[in-house]
């Protein structure tokens, strides 16, 4: 991995952030302070202390431009990143791909295209492909996105719910 010159995430450009669960077979999804998701230990941490039969789902909207799906297992966490052009542009987008391991090189970045566990969803019913057909889609903002991944996911309603509260 290359680390080139980026923007840092700050509070001011978290669109939003929340924690989606299942507890007794329901949704919970709870929104997660923007201070704590300005990095990608932060962001897994912020997880890591919430319940969850089949761990913690986790989304940061980074300035309309990228979010951060994770997913935390009991060994480990997963982590998608929406558009691989944010490698190259945001701290918080490098600092998940150095988590995870994912070798990146700038040159080989194509806008809109989905970095990371791309399967991360598939235990929960959104196969792989559908997950990059949604990252791909140019007309959608990064926050339709979440809201059509959580649609797929079964919890849009607790979703929309939560970034109302915010």
């Amino acid at each position: 991995m290359r680390t080139v010159s980026t923007e840092e995430v700050t509070t001011e450009v978290v669109d939003f952030a929340v924690a989606a669960y299942r507890e007794e077979g329901r949704w919970t999804v709870v929104s997660l302070p923007p201070h704590a998701v300005v990095t990608a230990e932060g962001f897994v941490a912020a997880l890591r202390q919430l319940p969850g039969e089949g761990g913690v789902f986790g989304i940061v909207s980074v300035a309309d431009e990228f979010f951060i799906l994770a997913h935390t297992v009991r060994d480990g966490v997963r982590l998608m990143i929406s558009d691989a052009a944010a490698l190259a542009d945001w701290s918080l987008a490098q600092e998940a791909a150095d988590l995870i391991g994912l070798e990146w090189d700038e040159d080989d970045i194509e806008d809109f295209e989905a970095a990371g566990d791309v399967s991360l969803c598939v235990d929960f019913g959104l196969d792989g492909a559908e997950l990059v057909m949604i990252c791909e889609d140019e007309e959608m903002y990064p926050d339709e996105q979440v809201r059509a991944i959580a649609k797929r996911l079964g919890f849009a309603r607790e979703l929309g719910l939560a970034l109302r509260g915010r």
